[in-house]
């Protein structure tokens, strides 16, 4: 690479122990091209998302599973516990009466505390989508705005980068129901955060803003600023490598300021940490199993894409909402060759190098081609043994691949920019890459009624402080009953729910609550569509149950097999169920109003 070429693919000094020079400080004012590339994220998202918006009522994300709905209940009782001055960090009000930890769960504090009044005056939903939302064009511009601050003069090429990092596959997967994988925008702060140290005298205070964000991303998502972490470390070893001269520096003026802000992180979530991992219904880890990308799914185009329509590959993804590594065979080519063309350029080849270790992280502990084993293990069967680390699905490492596929975008579009020779094939093979992963509307449903049991208040004639069983018990498969209790205002708890918390003596992670007697036997009557045998032992087990559940009334909306369902609880109970609006209703407390 010749000098000028190292000038114009390198314009700032990244993770070295310099001022950043006067151009890049001069670049931090607004412009024009910067509102211009704002907008057109703005409209990408409004385009994603638009189906949802349309229709706010009543349209629900079908490929979400039951996601939108715990999302949707998160938000609504943080809300309400905001309103009442409770902590929303535990609730008896799902799982009654054993309860959840919502610290361990996915609650997003970090969005649904400052949008309580949002959701208390719109509803769950407008908080929902709009986090979605803002997620998406929100992380494409934040990265933008990092990689023209520190890699790139070329507003074009930036954006570039900005738009697949926020609207890249498992980007647009994730926002069928994953809000906490959407909202990213202060990680690329983060990154700029801690490049800030490397030149700045003043660590102190660099070290307390530092602290604050990371405050707020943990109030985001841990995970996923886990995963960042990783592969930002990852990113500066193998930037280092040839210079670890220049490692040492940049460590020396990092390590206080890194110290200071993890410190004050932890002085700010502290006890919220504390309740997650120590407190009620917390969980030593989730055993999710073999959660790794299929190596098909790496070179396949997203089912919500352009390409995805036009050429739809084999189902090899967890679901819908994970498709983390469909990066599509033409953008691994145009990276490949990327990669090679840059790779005298220290910053490209760490990105490259950093983009490829996240890809073989994320196909787990043992290769799959087609959903064919074949036996080979891969580094994950070592790594998935590592506390923290053995909690998160190791196809979201592909997650991490992203930014680092977008520097090697960024930087190669930049030097063809400055080109008469590369400039046309290498924007040709861009557009091939990227035209196919095109983003599509994610497609909605009408959701199901709220019935009139709870929309009318009827529910309150047979509650008297316990719980309601509703059947089938709610649970990942089906977590409606969550939506009815938001729409009686959160009056009465229910057995059952949708969230993650211990079951066993070793507190083992669960999704939903733990299993027992009458749950199942509910569970077996609906799948099979008959009637089960039931004997004395079992209808005590019944009566255990609802003696734990501390129950009330049982409850029977309309749902599949109704009928099966309805004598299966009569016999149960002892006594038939006796029709109240359009449910049918067991008092079991007798409450006497």
């Amino acid at each position: 690479m010749t000098d000028t070429a190292a000038k114009v693919v390198e314009p700032t000094p990244q993770l070295t122990v310099q001022e950043a020079p006067s151009s890049v400080r001069r670049r931090r004012l607004p412009h024009w091209g910067d509102a211009t590339v704002a907008i057109a994220y703005i409209a990408l998202a409004a385009f994603v998302m638009g189906p949802q918006w349309r229709n706010l009522d009543k349209a629900y994300l079908v490929n979400g599973g039951q996601d939108q709905t715990m999302w949707e209940w998160f938000f609504a009782f943080t809300a309400h516990a905001v309103s009442l001055f409770q902590s929303p960090l535990g609730t008896d009000l799902q799982n009654h009466p054993l309860g959840v930890n919502l610290m361990a769960n996915t609650a997003m504090f970090g969005v649904s505390v400052p949008f309580a009044p949002v959701t208390l005056l719109f509803g769950a939903t407008v908080t929902f989508v709009a986090a979605l939302t803002a997620g998406l064009c929100g992380t494409a511009y934040a990265w933008y705005w990092l990689f023209r601050r520190e890699l790139v003069e070329s507003r074009f090429a930036a954006a570039i980068g900005g738009l697949f990092c926020g609207f890249a596959p498992a980007m647009v997967s994730h926002a069928n129901g994953h809000p906490n994988f959407v909202v990213l925008f202060l990680l690329p702060l983060i990154a700029a955060q801690i490049l800030r140290l490397t030149r700045s005298a003043r660590w102190i205070r660099d070290g307390v803003v530092l602290g604050l964000l990371l405050a707020l991303q943990i109030g985001f998502g841990e995970e996923p600023l886990l995963i960042f972490a990783i592969a930002f470390g990852l990113f500066a070893l193998v930037y280092y490598a040839r210079d670890p001269k220049a490692g040492l520096d940049a460590w020396r003026a990092v390590w206080r300021p890194l110290c200071l802000g993890g410190a004050i992180a932890l002085s700010i979530t502290g006890f919220a940490l504390w309740w997650q991992f120590f407190g009620p219904q917390s969980y030593r880890h989730i055993d999710h199993g073999q959660m790794g990308n299929d190596l098909l799914a790496i070179t396949q185009f997203p089912t919500q894409s352009f390409g995805g329509d036009l050429a739809p590959g084999q189902n090899v993804a967890i679901n819908i909402t994970e498709q983390n590594a469909y990066f599509g065979w033409p953008l691994l080519a145009v990276v490949a060759i990327a990669g090679v063309w840059l790779w005298r350029n220290k910053i490209a080849r760490a990105a490259t190098i950093t983009a490829a270790v996240m890809i073989v992280v994320s196909l787990g502990a043992e290769l799959k081609i087609g959903k064919d084993a074949t036996g080979i293990e891969l580094p994950w069967e070592w790594l998935g043994r590592v506390p923290l680390l053995e909690s998160v699905l190791e196809t979201r490492f592909a997650i991490a691949a992203i930014p680092a596929i977008a520097i090697v975008l960024i930087l190669a579009t930049e030097r063809a920019l400055r080109s008469n020779t590369v400039s046309t094939p290498w924007f040709a093979g861009l557009a091939l890459a990227l035209i196919p992963l095109t983003p599509t509307p994610l497609p909605v449903i009408d959701r199901s009624p709220t019935p009139e049991f709870f929309s009318a208040g009827s529910w309150r004639e047979f509650t008297c402080g316990g719980s309601v069983v509703v059947v089938p018990l709610p649970g990942p498969v089906d977590a409606r009953a969550l939506r009815w209790q938001q729409a009686a205002d959160f009056q009465f708890p229910i057995a059952g729910g949708y969230f993650v918390g211990p079951v066993g003596s070793e507190r083992e992670g669960k999704y939903g609550p733990e299993d027992r007697s009458t749950a199942l036997v509910l569970a077996k009557a609906q799948s099979s569509g008959q009637v089960p045998q039931l004997d004395a032992a079992t209808r005590a087990a019944v009566f255990d149950d609802l003696r734990f559940w501390q129950a009330d009334v049982v409850v029977l909306p309309q749902t599949n097999k109704r009928d099966v369902l309805k004598t299966t609880v009569d016999r149960l109970i002892g006594f038939p169920g006796r029709q109240v609006d359009d449910a049918w209703v067991w008092d079991v407390a007798d409450c006497g109003h």
